[in-house]
């Protein structure tokens, strides 16, 4: 008599019973071995695209079927009714969380930015009135320092031009 072996495969309460062929090979196993359960492609030939869709029709999903609340009440199912309801309500919470931070963050950088540009462009404003005062200031001395006479000079005619004033308006 031909000896028959199973494999089992759990994924998160998906129960996938496969029975494989007869090592003997007497040609009486329940299912032929003819092509095996996930198919060899090389790697060099497959680009990612075809890779993603190998995986994805080959992985099982995990199917869970919420049953409404009323449908759950008066069966000893509720209990798991309540956990797959927790579970969700859980990932919700964390999905509106994570969606507040994010939002927060980003106003958060925005503010930020505006309040950088502004002090940059009152920084920027007062440096440049700062140079400035500062080049009068140096022109001013550079130009005592340069001509000590003219100065002097300009006061002697300013007092001149005063006394020739006031010499007209004694005639």
């Amino acid at each position: 008599m031909p000896r028959y072996t199973t494999s089992q495969t759990y994924t998160e309460g998906n129960t996938q019973v496969v029975t494989l062929a007869s090592t003997r090979g007497d040609g009486k196993a329940l299912v032929p071995a003819s092509e095996p359960a996930i198919p060899e492609i090389p790697a060099e030939d497959e680009d990612l695209e075809i890779k993603l869709r190998r995986i994805t029709e080959q992985v099982p999903v995990r199917i869970s079927n919420t049953s409404g609340s009323s449908a759950g009440s008066g069966s000893g199912d509720f209990h798991q009714y309540r956990q797959m309801r927790r579970r969700e309500q859980d990932r919700l919470a964390r999905m509106e969380a994570d969606y507040q931070r994010k939002k927060e963050q980003t106003e958060f950088a925005i503010r930020r930015e505006a309040r950088l540009k502004e002090a940059e462009e009152r920084t920027a404003k007062r440096r440049a009135k700062r140079l400035k005062k500062k080049e009068k200031k140096k022109q001013k001395k550079d130009k005592a320092v340069k001509e000590p006479g003219v100065e002097e000079a300009d006061k002697a005619k300013d007092a001149n031009a005063g006394e020739s004033s006031s010499d007209s308006e004694a005639e």
